[in-house]
């Protein structure tokens, strides 16, 4: 596992952030990812999946802790190539919706994803925690 530095970018998915901010287990091995928010790539649809589980699972204080830290954070929102390269991610990779825009989104910036879950295994330019 390798933390960002300099001016690379990080793309922490859904499952990370729901991981981070659910105090789960795995919790403090995304500090070193959070620790600068500008360098934080956040696609709008992670930010829907977050909010709906935090929302849902452990109310709307926690959620609220996390929208304020989220809009620091650079928000990328889906547009129409976007769409076409997680089309393609999708295709290639047989990952599911959500999963192929995170992975365009990273790409497309050149960022590191950072996530837990195993359907990104064994992709380029993924660090599975």
């Amino acid at each position: 596992m390798t933390a960002t530095t300099g001016s690379e970018l990080v793309l922490v998915d859904s499952s990370g952030w729901i991981e981070y901010w659910g105090n789960g287990p795995k919790a403090p091995l995304f500090d070193p990812y959070f620790g600068k928010e500008d360098k934080v790539l956040l696609p709008t649809i992670a930010l829907y999946e977050v909010f709906k589980k935090l929302t849902s699972a452990r109310g709307s204080n926690l959620a609220s802790r996390f929208l304020s830290f989220a809009y620091r954070t650079q928000i990328m929102p889906l547009d129409h190539v976007l769409a076409l390269a997680a089309a393609e991610n999708s295709i290639r990779y047989k990952l599911a919706m959500a999963d192929a825009i995170i992975y365009a989104t990273a790409r497309s910036h050149q960022a590191e994803l950072v996530t837990t879950d195993q359907a990104f295994r064994g992709l380029p330019g993924v660090t599975l925690i």
